[in-house]
C-alpha cells in the first residue's frame, strides 16, 4: 500500500489568503451522534493532502538523479545492460518514501516519453499482491491484450516483451522483496524502474539504494506552516522544533499534528506537544514506531464516536478503496453523513483521496449521485486501524458492516446493468425507481464507475468467498458483476474478469456441494480455456461439468457438456472421438425432442466423418440433418445441409450426384428466400460444371451466384 497520503512530503495548497489555516469562528468540528446528517469534523479552510507541494529530501533527489547519471556494472565491463536499471527508495512506512518517488517521477517523466507506469505490490491488509494481475493490470495500460487465465509466468513475460524497446517509468509501490520485483523486470534497457520498499532486493544486481530517515527540522516546520498555518509556528519555533522531533521527522506524522492542530484554532503549538505526550504508548511498541503510533492515536482520539466507528470499518473496504456508498453501507449511516465525514477524514490527513482515471484528480463534487470521489487509507495507517478494529468492534458487527456493503454494491451494480440495456428495457424501468444515490445519469456515467471501481468490485467478490460466511450474498455479487461487465464490455473485453469470477463461483459452488453452479462454472471455464489454446485443461473442465450436471440430471448443462466436448476434439483433429461425442449430444437432444438442435448436431457429426475421409457415414449425417431440417420447417437449414451432401458427394468422387443435389439444394434455398446461400451455390455449381467438362453452363452459373454476392454486399 502506498503511504503518499500522510507519509509523504506532498503538502496541501496554499489558499487566495496564504496556506490553509483555520480562523476562529469558522465551522466547529462536531458530528451528530445519533449518526444523522453529518456536521464537519475540521474548519472549512482545512483541506486535504495534495500533491502541489513537496517539502525537504532534496539530497534524497540530487543522490538520486546522481545515481541514475552514474554507469551501472553493465556499462564499466564494456556492454549495455540486458536488463532495465533499478532505483530502491528504502524506508519505514511513514516516511514519505512513496511520495519521494512520485516527485522523483515527476522530475524524469519528461526523458521517458512512453509514461509511467504503476503498480502497487501490496494489499490493503499487507499481504502481497497477485503479481500475475498486476502484470495483466499493466499490459492493459500498454494496450497489450493477455489470454484470459494466464498463469502468472506467462504474464509477467508478456510485459517484459511489452515493454522491450521503450523508454519507460515502471513504479513498484511497497515491494516486500526482491521476489515480487525480479519477475517484472522489463529487458528494456531504456526504462528505468523505481522501487518503494522497506528494506533491501537482496538478489537483483545493481541496484541503487536511497534509504530514508527523518525529514530535517526546516522540512518539518514547513509541513506545520502548510496545515496550521505560519502564525503559531513563527511565534514558538522551538516548540515546533520540539515537536518535529517527537515527530521523528516522519512525515505522516507531522500531517497528522498538523492537521490536528489546524483543526483547533484557538490551540497552540505547545498544547499539539503536551497531546502527544499524553498519548499512552503499548510496552512493547518499537521506538521507530512511536511517532507515527501517536499521532494517528491522537487524531483518532479527537474523533466523535459514529466518526470513529467509520475510520475502523473503512478498513474492510475492498481493495483499500472507499466511497460514500461503501462508507454508508458499512456504517449504517446515510450517504450524506458518509460523505462529509470522508471529507473531513481527507483533511485531517487521515484518507488520501484517488485520482480518476479521466482528468487525473478527484471530484469533490459531481452532478451523478452515483460517482461519488473515492479515498484510500495509506499504508502506514492500515495496519493501525486494523487493529483498532479488532479492539472496538464484534466478529458479527463486523459480518455484519460486511453483508451491508455487499447488499449496496449489489444494488449499485444493478442500477450499472440497466443503464446499458435500451431506453425502454425493463432493466431501465426498474432502475428508475431506485433511491437517487443509486442512480447513474447516463450510460457513460455507469461505464465510468463501473471502469473506476473494477478492481474492488472484484476484490469484494474474492474477500466474501474467503470469508465463507456471506456465500448468498456473495453468488449474488458474482452473479451480478458478471452480467455488468458483459453488458458494458462485452464477453470479449470482460473475458479475464470473468475468468476469475467463473473460477470463485467454482470455490462456491464446491464449498457449498451446489453441482449445478459447479457444471456452470466448470463450462465457463472450460469455453475461456479453449478460446486461449488450453485445450487439455478444457478437457477435463468440460468432463467435470459433465459429471456434476448428470449427478443432477440436468439436461441443458449435460447436452452443452457434450456438445463441448465434441467441440475440443474437433479443434484437436481427433474426428472420431469428436463424431463420438456429438452422437452423445445428439442421442440426448432426439430424446427431448429438440429438433433444432438435432439436426444441427447431425451436421456437426457429418462434417467430423468429413473431415476424417469417411463419406458413407457422412452422406448419412448430412442426409439425416436435410430430414431434421425439413420436418422442422427449416428451410434455410434444409438447403445449408443439402449443400453439404453435395459436397461430399464431390469429395466421394461421385460429381454426377453432387451436381443433382446442389440443384435441388438451390431450389431448397430460393424458397427460403436465402440470397447469399443461394449465391454460394450458384457457385459450386459452376465449379461442379466445369469438372464435369461445360465450361460454357458453368459460366452462366459463376456469373449469376456473383451478381446475387454483388447485391448482397451492397
Amino acid at each position: 500500500m502506498t503511504d503518499q497520503a500522510v507519509g509523504g512530503e506532498h503538502l496541501p495548497p496554499e489558499t487566495a489568503d496564504g496556506p490553509a489555516t483555520a480562523a476562529p469562528g469558522q465551522r466547529a468540528a462536531g458530528f451528530r451522534q445519533d449518526g444523522g446528517t453529518a456536521r464537519p469534523l475540521v474548519p472549512a479552510a482545512v483541506t486535504a493532502p495534495s500533491a502541489t507541494g513537496f517539502a525537504g529530501r532534496r539530497r534524497e533527489l540530487k543522490a538520486l538523479h546522481a545515481d541514475i547519471a552514474r554507469a551501472g556494472l553493465d556499462t564499466l565491463s564494456g556492454r549495455k545492460g540486458a536488463r532495465s536499471r533499478v532505483l530502491l527508495i528504502a524506508g519505514r512506512p511513514g516516511s514519505g518514501r512513496t511520495a519521494l518517488a512520485e516527485e522523483l517521477l515527476r522530475e524524469l517523466a519528461d526523458h521517458h516519453p512512453d509514461g509511467v507506469l504503476r503498480a502497487a505490490l501490496t494489499g490493503p491488509g499487507g499481504e502481497p499482491a497477485d503479481l500475475g494481475r498486476a502484470a495483466r493490470d499493466l499490459l492493459a495500460v500498454l494496450g497489450v491484450e493477455a489470454p484470459p487465465g494466464a498463469a502468472e509466468d506467462e504474464l509477467t513475460e508478456l510485459l517484459r516483451g511489452a515493454l522491450a524497446g521503450r523508454r519507460a517509468l515502471l513504479f513498484l509501490d511497497d515491494a516486500r522483496g526482491a521476489e515480487q520485483v525480479e519477475p517484472l523486470l522489463p529487458d528494456a534497457p531504456d526504462c528505468l524502474v523505481v522501487v518503494v520498499s522497506q528494506g533491501p532486493l537482496t538478489g537483483i544486481p545493481d541496484v541503487r539504494p536511497c534509504a530514508l530517515g527523518g525529514l530535517d527540522s526546516v522540512a518539518c516546520v514547513e509541513i506545520l506552516s502548510r496545515y496550521a498555518g505560519p502564525i503559531r509556528i513563527t511565534v514558538d519555533p522551538r516548540t515546533a522544533d520540539s515537536v518535529a522531533e517527537e515527530c521523528g521527522g516522519q512525515p505522516a506524522a507531522l500531517v497528522l499534528a498538523g492537521a490536528w492542530l489546524a483543526a483547533r484554532p484557538k490551540s497552540s503549538v505547545a498544547d499539539l506537544l503536551q497531546a502527544l505526550h499524553a498519548v499512552p504508548l503499548p510496552p512493547d511498541l518499537p521506538t521507530g514506531a512511536r511517532p507515527l503510533f501517536r499521532a494517528f492515536r491522537l487524531a483518532y482520539e479527537a474523533l466523535p464516536a459514529p466518526a470513529a466507528r467509520i475510520l475502523r470499518l473503512i478498513t474492510l473496504a475492498p481493495a483499500g478503496l472507499v466511497d460514500a456508498h461503501i462508507a454508508s453501507a458499512l456504517a449504517g449511516c446515510s450517504v450524506a453523513a458518509a460523505a462529509t465525514t470522508l471529507g473531513d477524514f481527507a483533511a485531517l490527513g487521515l484518507l488520501r483521496p484517488v485520482a480518476t482515471e479521466d482528468d487525473g484528480a478527484p471530484v469533490a463534487s459531481t452532478p451523478d449521485p452515483a460517482l461519488r470521489p473515492q479515498y484510500r487509507l495509506p499504508g502506514c495507517l492500515d495496519p493501525l486501524a486494523r487493529e483498532l478494529l479488532r479492539e472496538h468492534e464484534r466478529p458479527a458487527d463486523v459480518q455484519l458492516a460486511r453483508a451491508r456493503m455487499l447488499e449496496r454494491t449489489v444494488r449499485l451494480l444493478q442500477s450499472c446493468r440497466a443503464m446499458g440495456e435500451p431506453a425502454d428495457s425493463p432493466a431501465r424501468q426498474k432502475a428508475a425507481g431506485l433511491p437517487r444515490s443509486l442512480r447513474f445519469s447516463s450510460r457513460g456515467a455507469a461505464a465510468h464507475w463501473l471502469r473506476s471501481r473494477r478492481g474492488a468490485l472484484l476484490d469484494a467478490a474474492r474477500i466474501a468467498v474467503a470469508d465463507g460466511e456471506l456465500d448468498t450474498l456473495d453468488r449474488r455479487l458474482m452473479a451480478a458483476l458478471t452480467r455488468t461487465l458483459l453488458a458494458h464490455q462485452g464477453p470479449e473485453a470482460a473475458a479475464p474478469d470473468l475468468y476469475a469470477l467463473h473460477g470463485l463461483v467454482l470455490q462456491v459452488a464446491e464449498r457449498r456441494g451446489l453441482p449445478r453452479e459447479k457444471a456452470a462454472a466448470l463450462l465457463n471455464l472450460a469455453d475461456l480455456d479453449g478460446q486461449a489454446g488450453r485445450t487439455a485443461q478444457a478437457l477435463t473442465r468440460y468432463r467435470g461439468a459433465l459429471e456434476a450436471a448428470r449427478s443432477v440430471q440436468d439436461p441443458v448443462a449435460t447436452g452443452r457438456a457434450l456438445e463441448s466436448l465434441g467441440g475440443t476434439y474437433t479443434e484437436l483433429g481427433d474426428w472420431q472421438r469428436a463424431a463420438d461425442w456429438y452422437g452423445r449430444a445428439l442421442e440426448l437432444r432426439l430424446a427431448r425432442d429438440e429438433g433444432g438442435d438435432a439436426a444441427r448436431l447431425h451436421g456437426r457429426i457429418g462434417g467430423a466423418h468429413t473431415y476424417a475421409g469417411r463419406w458413407g457415414e457422412a452422406l448419412k449425417a448430412w442426409r439425416a440433418a436435410v430430414g431434421t431440417y425439413r420436418r422442422i420447417g427449416d428451410v434455410a437449414g434444409q438447403a445449408r445441409a443439402a449443400g453439404e451432401v453435395a459436397r461430399v458427394q464431390e469429395y466421394a468422387g461421385r460429381p454426377e450426384d453432387a451436381l443433382r443435389t446442389c440443384l435441388e439444394a438451390l431450389d431448397i434455398a430460393r424458397k427460403a428466400g436465402d440470397g447469399r446461400l443461394e449465391a454460394a451455390l450458384q457457385l459450386r455449381i459452376a465449379d461442379t460444371l466445369e469438372r464435369l467438362g461445360d465450361p460454357a453452363a458453368a459460366r452462366l452459373h459463376r456469373a449469376v451466384g456473383e451478381r446475387l454476392l454483388e447485391d448482397h454486399s451492397k
